[in-house]
């Protein structure tokens, strides 16, 4: 049993409340999220590890980070089978050691490597896949660090516990019955985000809907996480925008012009998007390419 993470081996209410007053007692004060190292852990079934690599799409070029990682199961796995790099953080010293071990036995050593060190203070920006298996509280407190330091299109795979209010791109259910003793359950909740880039605010694009010259357009975005909606508009009046999507740092929308649906998709690189639109009555892909306005000087 390689990768581990800490779980009071109590109800998922009953852990909460004991983690919210072990992190705000007055008592104690507010004490490192780590220090629950000295809780006791069940292992992640290899089953779940399999499939949450898989999920996330886990491919050779990809460097998984997992933080909390345990005995190191999920890193040897990422580099054995997926030939993927890896880092798994952990501040249990005997555990890194032993995920160390494991991964020279497995000879993968060059490309799984576990250090002692605080989640919350490791750099997980060159992450390209983060696993997690943490209690929701972790999960709450992690969520900006991984916004703020992960590049869009990077994915966060976790086992059993979501991010309230930021909906996953996918998720999987597995019945698991090793896990029944500990969990007092026998399903296992695998949920996969994707970082979005930063859709939000206005942008200035010149687009030719068929007149034959380009026009003025200012497309408008509204963001939380990959949900966006959309208005437009050029000189003439409001333009209606269908169906954006994002997924990482790829956008797609629809415009209808006249008999003309044009479909859109591009990708975002900071403040400048561009790609191709098509018309819906067959002409050819045009490329089209947008500027984020500063705010307020549309």
């Amino acid at each position: 049993m390689i990768r581990s993470r800490r779980h009071p081996l109590i109800s998922n209410v009953l852990a909460s409340s004991i983690l919210s007053w072990i992190l705000w007692s007055p008592l104690n004060g507010l004490l490192q999220a780590q220090e629950l190292s000295k809780l006791p852990y069940v292992p992640t079934p290899q089953i779940v590890v399999d499939e949450m690599l898989k999920l996330a799409k886990v491919a050779a070029g990809d460097h998984v980070i997992d933080l909390g990682s345990g005995d190191g199961r999920m890193i040897i796995t990422a580099a054995r089978n997926f030939k993927a790099s890896g880092l798994g953080v952990d501040i249990d010293g005997k555990l890194v050691e032993l995920a160390n071990q494991q991964a020279k036995a497995a000879g993968v050593a060059d490309r799984a490597r576990f250090v002692e060190q605080d989640m919350f203070k490791t750099d997980v920006g060159p992450a390209t896949v983060v696993t997690l298996y943490v209690m929701p509280d972790f999960m709450e407190k992690l969520r900006p660090k991984l916004l703020s330091e992960l590049k869009p299109g990077a994915r966060i795979v976790a086992h059993d516990y979501y991010m309230d209010g930021w909906y996953p791109d996918d998720r999987l259910i597995l019945t698991v019955p090793e896990k029944v003793a500990a969990n007092g359950t026998d399903k296992a909740y695998i949920y996969l985000w994707i970082v979005p880039a930063v859709a939000a605010g206005d942008w200035r694009m010149d687009f030719d809907f068929g007149s034959g010259k380009p026009e003025l357009v200012v497309l408008s975005f509204n963001q939380q996480y990959q949900m966006l909606n959309a208005v437009g508009a050029v000189k003439a009046g409001p333009l209606k925008v269908d169906n954006p999507t994002l997924k990482g740092n790829e956008i797609n929308f629809s415009v209808p012009v006249g008999s003309n649906n044009y479909r859109f998709t591009g990708r975002i690189q900071g403040d400048r998007m561009e790609g191709t639109a098509v018309a819906s009555l067959g002409s050819k892909a045009v490329p089209w390419r947008a500027t984020r306005l500063p705010p307020d000087k549309k």
